[in-house]
């Protein structure tokens, strides 16, 4: 599971890592990005990649209301080709989520202690994820995504079980590719042109509260 991680590389730097435009909005870093948030994605569209911003937590285009958001913020890599929640979007609606870090816990609940797990470079990552829109009949269209997980690498394993698929950056032309269609090739992309390698070290305790959103968040703890 992904439910709480990091992005504060800004607007010009996501332009030059994804080849992206610029958005139409202010990117502000967000030290503790977690589900229903808006979040941003990189989506392929009018022949271009551009920097929208999604709610954390996919709601399909047939789903009655929102709510289901909060439970479909993250999405297996074994099973995405065969749950009707994501059949269609891994075919026609698929995202790299920019991302500098994330986080997991590690111990017994009451004593929880968070570690933030990043690339060695410093440099961006890319989450896989999908999105969706939904169009009521009435009021705005509802845009959201998900990150898509995976089993867990040695990097991660004995603080948890599994982890964001992070995209390899050559993947990100296939990924976004709006010309393929078939969720067998994407499947295969997602088993071999991922990320496994990252640092960890220990952070306060202030991550564990949403409201909680500056540097200090992912500063280094003497724990752990």
């Amino acid at each position: 599971m992904c439910g709480r991680y990091v992005i504060f590389s800004l607007v010009p730097e996501l332009e030059r890592y994804f080849n992206a435009e610029p958005p139409a909005f202010d990117l502000v870093p967000n030290y503790n990005a977690a589900p229903t948030q808006k979040i941003p994605v990189i989506i392929h569209q009018d022949g271009t990649r551009q920097i929208e911003r999604r709610h954390w937590g996919l709601v399909s285009f047939w789903a009655k209301d929102t709510t289901i958001g909060s439970r479909m913020i993250n999405a297996r890599v074994e099973t995405l080709a065969a749950k009707p929640a994501f059949k269609a979007a891994l075919k026609y609606r698929r995202c790299p989520i920019p991302a500098n870090g994330f986080c997991e816990w590690a111990g017994k609940d009451g004593n929880r202690q968070p570690f933030y797990f990043h690339l060695q470079s410093g440099a961006p990552m890319a989450f896989a994820g999908l999105w969706e829109v939904r169009k009521p009949k009435d009021g705005e269209p509802y845009k959201s995504c998900s990150i898509i997980t995976t089993e867990a690498s040695d990097s991660v394993r004995d603080i948890h079980g599994r982890m964001p698929l992070i995209l390899d950056p050559r993947a990100f032309g296939r990924w976004l590719d709006p010309e393929n269609k078939d969720p067998a090739s994407f499947e295969n992309l997602l088993k071999i042109e991922y990320v496994k390698d990252l640092e960890r070290y220990p952070v306060s305790k202030l991550i564990n509260r949403v409201e909680n959103n500056s540097a200090k968040c992912i500063e280094r703890s003497g724990n752990g």
